[in-house]
């Protein structure tokens, strides 16, 4: 009896849960509503709160070699400068970055951009891309440098006792196209490969109260012609044959010299050389024959003299 009784009321419960079902599935008043595994929060698509950032900028290092020798690092003397490749509104290009470095490393905005690297008066240009990843950029410079002594016979001329001045040649015109003035002796002058001409001009002694600085060029003046390879040092030494010869006009020989004289010096030919005011002024003069003319009160009186190479000396006027 019992058994059929209970029989009974688990078919009640089997068609409660059956017509429940069938209505909806209607959840209890108060509860959330069942999820599937499609709904449930961890099966949702999601969005990355701190997405992977692009790369925006990129490394550039940059080297230098003397021609396409891998091996010929440049290692000084170079300034590098990097542009922006795209022109400003007036046409010019903005510098973004500059080093003295021989080998800088820049950090920078991808961006195209122009890079030129200066030797002396040399230099080389590159144009470059940046998207992202580092980039090893080597620059290729057909340079040297030259370095110019100066003798005087077999004594070394004192730099501020020079002017020099280097040219390019150019179709039988020695100095068809001047590169550099006032070049320094003894200083290396960093230059592109090829030929040059250079010209030394022999100069008087710094006169007193000018910190060192050059006197007045002379007529004392030779040349040469000079190569300049890639990667190499090329020294060349121009020799003068000149001498300091101080002028005077005298009563006697030997006697004092007579102030307020003005002195003109020329070639045989009448050229002037140099026009001079004084007791007993000096000047170098390169090796020959010249004319010496003194005035004074009025009156005029000449010599004739002869300079010979690294001999300096008094040349007299005798006043008639």
């Amino acid at each position: 009896m019992r058994t059929s009784a209970l029989r009974l009321f688990l078919s009640s419960l089997a068609l409660a849960a059956l017509a429940v079902s069938a209505s909806g599935q209607q959840s209890a008043p108060g509860r959330p509503p069942a999820r599937t595994p499609a709904q449930s929060p961890m099966f949702a698509p999601r969005q990355l709160t701190n997405p992977i950032p692009e790369f925006d900028s990129a490394v550039l290092r940059l080297t230098a070699t003397f021609g396409t020798d891998p091996k010929g690092i440049v290692p000084s003397g170079l300034v590098w400068r990097v542009f922006l490749e795209r022109a400003e509104p007036d046409g010019t290009h903005r510098i973004v970055a500059q080093s003295t470095d021989a080998s800088p490393a820049f950090t920078l905005p991808n961006a195209d951009y122009i890079i030129h690297a200066a030797y002396g008066l040399a230099g080389a240009t590159r144009r470059i891309s940046l998207n992202g990843q580092d980039i090893n950029e080597r620059v290729q410079l057909n340079a040297g440098a030259l370095l110019i002594n100066g003798m005087l016979g077999d004594t070394p001329v004192a730099p501020n006792r020079l002017s020099l001045s280097v040219f390019v040649p150019d179709r039988g015109n020695a100095e068809a196209k001047l590169i550099a003035s006032d070049v320094r002796a003894g200083e290396a002058l960093r230059l592109p490969e090829g030929t040059y001409h250079v010209v030394s001009t022999y100069l008087d002694a710094p006169a007193a109260g000018t910190g060192g600085a050059a006197g007045s060029a002379t007529n004392s003046i030779v040349d040469a012609d000079v190569r300049v390879q890639a990667g190499k040092l090329t020294e060349t030494t121009l020799r003068h044959r000149a001498a300091v010869l101080t002028l005077k006009l005298v009563n006697q020989s030997g006697g004092e010299a007579l102030a307020n004289t003005n002195f003109t010096v020329l070639t045989p030919g009448g050229d002037v050389i140099r026009e001079m005011i004084g007791a007993f002024p000096s000047l170098p003069l390169a090796e020959g024959e010249y004319v010496v003319i003194a005035r004074r009160d009025g009156k005029t009186h000449q010599a004739v003299f002869t300079v010979q190479s690294a001999r300096d000396r008094d040349v007299e006027v005798l006043a008639k």
